[in-house]
């Protein structure tokens, strides 16, 4: 039987670029995003897509009906991808910039996932893939509401593992490094909606940030195509026994080295150059 998998944040970046590879590797592949616009096109290109806002509760319950109905109930595997960044030193984000931060990048992953969980239980098999980050696991200034719920995102999964054993389903964490994608591009946007640049200590770092934000592409080295998820994403689908965390580009593993080997100071001076 063909396995249905649900990836979320398809309209561009990693989510496309992988579920347009699921299907050709022979998955069933439902994709969603956010806009209609988004949906229409991806149809259009031959994919299945759905609607699904992750800050939005009622619209994950809608969309997890629509996977009900479309899979009969089978769905096999979720690929929690769709997130944003929200820039910003933490003294100068509002508060309801953070709690939209959570909303899509840690609420609505687990309104989603509890919701398929009862499915893949049902079918005896799943995999749950979390498309985490570095910055799940370290952090640098001006990027803590994005630390934040990448951190949640971790100690969740982590613990939701725990959870599952003995069960029929697998869970993973994805942690890539510098992607090429549109994220750039929707960090600049929630920046300007969020920040005030102005009346900040912090400006002179900000315009800096601007530039490189307003960048059509990274000027990061080890910056690596929306493809490099695909191979730990078919893994953790496909394996018999699924990796706890795949980590992707040289900085990623680069930092995983740094945090188990240096004290905690040192580390920030390591991560103070990344800001």
């Amino acid at each position: 039987m063909t396995k249905t998998v649900l990836v979320t944040g398809c309209s561009s970046g990693i989510g496309y670029v992988c579920a347009h590879a699921l299907a050709k590797e022979g998955f069933d592949v439902i994709a969603s995003c956010r806009k209609s616009v988004d949906v229409a096109r991806l149809n259009a290109e031959g994919l299945y897509c759905i609607q699904l806002d992750l800050a939005d509760t009622n619209s994950i319950l809608t969309a997890v009906e629509a996977v009900r109905e479309y899979t009969g109930g089978k769905l096999f595997g979720l690929f929690n991808n769709g997130a944003y960044g929200q820039p910003g030193a933490l003294e100068d984000l509002p508060t309801d910039a953070l709690r939209k931060q959570f909303e899509t990048n840690f609420f609505g992953w687990h309104t989603l996932t509890q919701a398929v969980i009862p499915m893949m239980m049902e079918n005896g098999a799943g995999r749950i893939v979390q498309n985490s980050s570095v910055l799940g696991f370290v952090a640098l200034k001006f990027r803590g509401a994005y630390n934040a719920s990448k951190f949640a995102v971790e100690g969740w999964t982590d613990t939701l593992r725990l959870e599952l054993a003995g069960t029929p389903i697998q869970i993973s964490l994805i942690e890539p490094g510098p992607i090429e994608s549109r994220f750039r591009a929707n960090a600049l946007d929630a920046f300007y909606q969020a920040i005030n640049i102005n009346n900040s200590r912090f400006e002179s770092d900000y315009r800096a940030q601007q530039s490189r934000m307003e960048s059509e592409h990274s000027t990061n080295k080890y910056t690596l195509p929306s493809e490099a998820i695909i191979a730990p994403l078919l893994h953790a689908l496909t394996a018999p026994r699924a990796k706890i965390r795949y980590r992707v580009t040289k900085p990623t593993h680069y930092m995983a080295l740094c945090k188990r080997l240096l004290p905690s100071r040192m580390l920030d001076r390591v991560l103070a150059k990344g800001g």
